[in-house]
C-alpha cells in the first residue's frame, strides 16, 4: 500500500533530532516484519488511559504486532475505558489542583491519571463483579489461568457488551483477545484488579494459586521466544519500567542460565522514553548498555527518542499502517 497523508507529513517534516528518530524506528520496524521477524510491543505507564487502542487496535489486527506485554493498569484501563468511557472527567488545569480539590476527586470516586480521572464506580466495580466470578469458577473447576487469559474470558463471554462505551474497534484488548494474542503482565499484583483479587484471598474466598504468577509468565515467554525468534523477534518499548524491564530479559536468562547459546539477541530495539540519560536510571538508559547484559546484539538496529509516548507512538502505529 502506498502511504497516506500522515506518513508523507512525517516523511517530509520530521527530518531531525527526535523527529527523525521517529522515523528512523518507524521505518526499522516496517523493515522487522518485511523480514519475516516477530514484534513485541510493550506498554508502560497509562497508555489505555490516553487511549492508544485507537491505533494500536489496528496495529494488532493487522498482524503488526505478535506478542505484548504490559503493566496490569495498562490490561485493565483498557476495558474501563471500554466500559465507562463517558464517565471519565477531564482535568484540564490538573498542575493547579490543591491537595484539598485531590481529596474532592477522591470522595467523588475519581483517581486522577495526569489530567484524566477513571470513575471507579463504573470502571473498576463495574468490571469487579463480572471478574471475581470468572476467577470463582476457574477455582471451582479447578484450573489456573493467567492475568490476560481472564481478561479474554470476561471480554469474549459478552458479559460486558450492555456497558459498552466507545466504538469496540477502539480496544486493543478485544483486538487482542480475538486473536488469542500472547501477553505478558510483570507484576500484576501492582494494579486495581490485582489489589481486588488480593483482597479475596486475604478473605480466604479465593486462593492465591488460582492466578498463574510472574514466574510462570517468564517460562511462558521463555517458551514462546525460543519457538519464534528464528527470523528474529524485535523489541518496541513504550515508556519504561517492569513492562520493558521484565521481558527484554528473556534472551540472556536463555543464553546464560538455560545454556541455549544459539538464542538470537533481539533483532531490534526501540524506546520512546522522556527519561532521559542519568545516574542509575536503567529507563534512561541508552541502547548500548543493553549489549553488555547480553540483551541486544553489537549490529542490532536501536533506536531512542526521548519524547512523550502518548505523542509518538501514535504517529509511528499511523506510518506503519500507511495512514
Amino acid at each position: 500500500m502506498s502511504k497516506g497523508p500522515i506518513s508523507q507529513f512525517i516523511e517530509k517534516n520530521y527530518l531531525h533530532f527526535n523527529a527523525a528518530a521517529l522515523v528512523d524506528a518507524a521505518k526499522g520496524y516496517e523493515k522487522q516484519l518485511e523480514d519475516g521477524a516477530k514484534m513485541m510491543v510493550t506498554l508502560a505507564g497509562a497508555m489505555s488511559t490516553a487511549e492508544l487502542g485507537k491505533s494500536f487496535a489496528e496495529m494488532i489486527r493487522r498482524d503488526k504486532v505478535q506478542i505484548i506485554s504490559c503493566t496490569g493498569a495498562n490490561l485493565e484501563e483498557d476495558i474501563m475505558n471500554l466500559v465507562a468511557h463517558s464517565h471519565y472527567e477531564r482535568v484540564p488545569n490538573y498542575r493547579d489542583l490543591t491537595p484539598q480539590q485531590e481529596w474532592d476527586l477522591l470522595e467523588r470516586g475519581l483517581n486522577r491519571v495526569t489530567d484524566t480521572c477513571i470513575p471507579e464506580h463504573e470502571a473498576f466495580r463495574r468490571l469487579q463483579k463480572h471478574i471475581h466470578k470468572i476467577w470463582k469458577d476457574a477455582e471451582e473447576k479447578g484450573e489456573r489461568y493467567f492475568p490476560h487469559e481472564f481478561m479474554y474470558k470476561m471480554l469474549l463471554s459478552g458479559v460486558l457488551e450492555e456497558y459498552y462505551e466507545i466504538d469496540l474497534k477502539d480496544s486493543w484488548m478485544y483486538a487482542a483477545a480475538e486473536k488469542n494474542l500472547p501477553i505478558v503482565v510483570p507484576g500484576w499484583e501492582d494494579s486495581t484488579m490485582g489489589n481486588i483479587f488480593a483482597s479475596y484471598v486475604i478473605k480466604g474466598e479465593l486462593k492465591a494459586s488460582t492466578m498463574k504468577s510472574g514466574i510462570e509468565y517468564m517460562a511462558f515467554l521463555a517458551d514462546w521466544y525460543a519457538k519464534n525468534s528464528s527470523n528474529g523477534v524485535g523489541f518496541f518499548q513504550i515508556g519504561g519500567g517492569i513492562a520493558g524491564d521484565f521481558p527484554i530479559c528473556v534472551v540472556p536468562m536463555l543464553y546464560q542460565d538455560m545454556e541455549m547459546t544459539d538464542i538470537p539477541f533481539w533483532s531490534y530495539f526501540c524506546q520512546i522514553s522522556d527519561s532521559t540519560t542519568s545516574y542509575g536510571s536503567y529507563s534512561g538508559a541508552v541502547p548500548n548498555e543493553k549489549i553488555t547484559w547480553g540483551k541486544l546484539d553489537i549490529n542490532t538496529p536501536k533506536f531512542i527518542i526521548e519524547s512523550d509516548a502518548t505523542i509518538v507512538a501514535p504517529l509511528i502505529f499511523a506510518y506503519l499502517l500507511d495512514l
